[in-house]
């Protein structure tokens, strides 16, 4: 099988103007296949106020109101897809930005009312790995922003790195994938305190063992859990470090395998 590598970035990197034009000319150099995911939180908040829209947050997760799906949608879909798509095609890759909607590429349930009501959030459902296919195999760069669609006229705000291991997962039927999550730490580290002590290599041995120690605690746990329900489901490899683990001097970020 063919390689493909997702690549996921998050709004340090967005909103960090020198720093999203270091990670795109890496990005380009990346050989193979590749298909990059973006967030863009951060920008949406900022717009969002600017128009005199108050963003509300749940731990750590944001509440998609009509009004606050408008603004993503200008944002996400908008603003921050297409000025990556443009500085893509500055470094000579030929990249096409879109929604999970274009292509039906990612089609997601709403997300039921429980203890909170999140309004217009996605959960991945189905994930058209032929169509995607298709923008490949014709030598384009798939753009994801992170929003998707229930297939009856309705777009939805998704979690950017659950976009990421779906779409892995799904392309999983066609090529070897590997997941590269992109933050602004070194990788998982052994002391929150001390940048450089990342480990380097977790299994679902030694998953267990850091949990049970708490030096994976609190938001690192939901992402973990996210990278290895995508090895169960035929992922190769999910990487999680700073930008410099894209290149090849660098071997100092984490890497998950089952």
């Amino acid at each position: 099988m063919e390689k493909l590598s997702i690549i996921k970035i998050g709004g340090n990197i967005i909103e960090d103007e020198n720093a999203l034009d270091h990670f795109l000319k890496l990005f380009a150099k990346i050989k193979g296949h590749k298909i990059l995911v973006h967030g863009g939180g951060k920008r949406a908040t900022h717009i969002a106020s600017k128009l005199g829209i108050a963003s509300k947050m749940i731990n750590g997760r944001r509440i998609t109101d009509a009004e606050t799906l408008e603004v993503i949608t200008m944002v996400y879909g908008g603003l921050v897809n297409k000025n990556i798509v443009a500085k893509l095609q500055a470094n000579h890759i030929n990249a096409i930005g879109l929604t999970g909607a274009d292509i039906n590429a990612i089609q997601s349930d709403k997300r039921p009312v429980a203890a909170i009501d999140f309004g217009f959030v996605g959960d991945v459902k189905k994930v058209n790995h032929n169509g995607i296919n298709k923008l490949i195999k014709a030598e384009f760069t798939p753009v994801f922003c992170a929003i998707t669609h229930d297939k009856n006229g309705q777009l939805l705000n998704t979690n950017a790195d659950t976009i990421a291991s779906q779409v892995a997962v799904g392309m999983s039927n066609l090529y070897e994938t590997s997941i590269y999550y992109c933050f602004e730490l070194n990788g998982v580290l052994q002391d929150i305190n001390d940048k450089s002590s990342v480990i380097k290599n977790i299994n679902t041995k030694t998953y267990k063992e850091l949990l049970a120690k708490g030096i994976i605690a609190d938001g690192m746990i939901p992402k973990i859990d996210n990278c290895f329900d995508a090895l169960l489901n035929g992922v190769q490899k999910v990487h999680i470090g700073n930008t410099a683990m894209l290149t090849k001097e660098n071997d100092n970020f984490t890497t998950l395998m089952l």
